[in-house]
């Protein structure tokens, strides 16, 4: 019995997994304070993106395009950039970071991003915005490699590399969240104020939990600020939850501002949330309190009552962000589950290298498949054609019609989740989400045997 990893066989994609990289650098913008985007490409280049967000959370919020027509595609297209900044900036007097976002057109036909940011600071805001505190940078993302995981990534390096400054050192730490749900966020900052952690979240979006308030302002902003980028370069040490959505930024600090880094693991599962408190205390010296042995307890307790009874043995497939893949099926086998196929939607040649995966391939006693640069064709054929038997699929909304077409109960999780409601309020990480991510498995599966008359009588006497 072995794990083994290999990459998609077929050339082309069909069904993909993952959007483009540009998407991640939008996803990690709207987490900035007083910080609107401009995609320096066509204008689908913003709108799908910008629709794939809101359905995710539900939200609106503020992204802008350079809107590239056929004649920039030929002739280059670097006087829209400087029309959009002028015009965001005449619109949106609060406005203080720009990031320009490139995509695969922009950098096919060669526009030089960087020099018209060099153009308009010598130019554009000198004059007409002068004493305006105003930040541009250059954020190349060609659609044409990586992901929306990489673009996000890459996104995260900007931001910092841009910012950092060294100053007087702090207390504080740094913790890159990743491409996480305001649910997530949440949850962060509770363990971290529970251990009386101060810390820089990097990128705060909690806040697109949002009310509705009698202002009927429904625009929402991110809350980490300019001078919360600053200060990443002054932190006790940077934390990175998911290495492959922040490892980047913290090579940088590290690198050139001596900043310590801890990447991962993932805090999903009791056993990486123990690892993370565990590596913040040393950090720190902060010790672990009872509070939060008794929220372990309660999350034990929670998944004892359902583990052995309902998940034992239970094949499952997992699909979406590499960090979330790996995490979940480190909890799945925490928890006596099969994970017998995952996929991870780009091309990352380091997969292989990850300590997590060789990990999984020294001590997985059964059949387990990861598949790289993968799409849904992949988990379809295996059910279609492979004779892949699943209890269960976790991943986002876009393998829905896998789940409804081969009947095989399925858990939202990741990103984008549009077809059920609020989960992005609800976190995957930290003990009150490996309770509640349990119990959603399990509810699932309860679901499922009811609609199969599979055994349902066991409901009524457990």
């Amino acid at each position: 019995m072995t794990c083994h990893v290999v990459p998609k066989e077929r050339a082309g994609v069909v069904n993909p997994i993952f959007t483009c990289q540009p998407a991640g650098a939008q996803f990690a913008s709207i987490g900035v304070k007083d910080c609107i985007g401009i995609v320096h490409g066509g204008q689908g280049c913003v709108m799908f993106v910008r629709l794939l967000i809101s359905q995710h959370l539900k939200e609106s919020f503020e992204i802008a395009s350079s809107s590239l027509h056929e004649d920039g595609a030929v002739f280059g297209a670097l006087n829209r950039v400087e029309e959009a900044v002028d015009v965001l900036l005449s619109r949106y007097p609060h406005v203080k970071v720009v990031p320009i976002i490139t995509t695969c057109s922009t950098e096919v036909i060669g526009d030089d991003v960087d020099g018209v940011i060099t153009k308009l600071e010598e130019g554009l805001l000198a004059e007409k915005f002068a004493g305006r505190e105003v930040h541009l940078l250059a954020m190349h993302q060609p659609s044409f490699v990586g992901s929306m995981i990489s673009g996000y990534d890459l996104a995260v390096r900007d931001f910092v590399k841009k910012f950092a400054e060294k100053g007087e050192p702090s207390e504080k730490i740094t913790l890159i969240t990743g491409w996480v749900n305001p649910g997530d966020v949440k949850e962060l900052k509770h363990l971290l104020k529970e251990m009386e952690i101060e810390a820089n979240v990097l990128f705060e979006i909690e806040s697109f939990d949002s009310p509705l308030l009698p202002s009927k302002d429904n625009v929402n902003h991110g809350n980490t600020t300019v001078e919360d980028l600053r200060n990443t370069a002054n932190a006790k040490a940077t934390f990175v939850l998911n290495r492959y959505e922040g490892g980047k930024a913290a090579d940088f600090l590290k690198k050139k501002h001596k900043v310590p880094s801890v990447i991962g693991p993932t805090p999903i599962g009791i056993r990486n949330t123990d690892t993370f408190l565990k590596q913040l205390s040393d950090v720190t010296g902060k010790p672990i309190p009872k509070k939060l042995v008794h929220e372990r307890g309660v999350a034990l307790d929670a998944i004892a009552d359902i583990s052995h009874m309902f998940l034992a043995e239970k094949k499952v497939a997992i699909y979406g962000a590499p960090d979330l893949v790996i995490g979940l099926a480190e909890f799945c086998l925490d928890l006596e589950m099969r994970p017998k196929l995952l996929l991870l939607g780009d091309d990352n040649s380091k997969y292989v290298e990850d300590p997590r995966i060789k990990a999984l391939q020294e001590n997985v006693d059964h059949e387990m498949e990861i598949v790289t640069n993968a799409d849904f064709w992949e988990l379809e054929d295996r059910i279609k054609n492979k004779g892949l038997e699943l209890d269960l699929i976790l991943g986002h909304s876009k393998g829905r019609f896998i789940s409804i077409d081969y009947g095989i109960p399925m858990v939202r999780v990741g990103f984008p989740t549009y077809d059920r409601a609020g989960l992005y309020r609800y976190p995957v990480v930290g003990y009150n989400g490996a309770a509640w991510l349990a119990e959603q498995m399990a509810n699932t599966l309860f679901q499922d045997m009811e609609n199969k008359k599979n055994k349902e009588w066991v409901l009524n006497v457990w």
